[in-house]
């Protein structure tokens, strides 16, 4: 089985549970734990914003495509996204593995940047 496959088996046997529409993160190589934390680490990527390697934002848009035409829809509803964004993060691996993690979040994920100084102040970042 290839990698996109099993990203969308993982969104089709998720359904609704995880209220879409969701935010997907994958990660592709490294070790079994590596490859969890990209995946997670995608999620922070601002929305929209592609992989810089054109081959990964290309699999990016195509399986935000699938991903959608999977029918699940907002809260499983069937109408509506499914999907609106995916994220992927890479790593090396051996030739002999390729493991792959994938992580939904639902509609409401949110993230904020703030720098914390050592006399704790806190300078908060906009919102991209």
């Amino acid at each position: 089985r290839g990698v996109k496959e099993f990203v969308l088996e993982a969104v089709a046997t998720a359904g609704s549970l995880g209220c879409p529409p969701y935010f997907v993160g994958v990660g592709i190589g490294g070790g079994e734990d590596l490859c969890m934390l990209l995946a997670k680490k995608a999620l922070l990527r601002p929305f929209g914003e592609r992989h810089p390697d054109p081959r990964i934002a290309e699999m990016e848009r195509e399986l935000l495509e699938k991903i959608n035409q999977l029918g699940i829809g907002v809260m499983g509803l069937g109408e509506g996204p499914t999907a609106l964004d995916v994220h992927i993060e890479i790593a090396a691996r051996h030739p002999a593995s390729l493991p792959v993690g994938v992580v939904l979040s639902c509609w409401a994920l949110r993230h904020a940047t703030a720098v914390i100084r050592a006399d704790g102040t806190v300078i908060w970042e906009p919102q991209r």
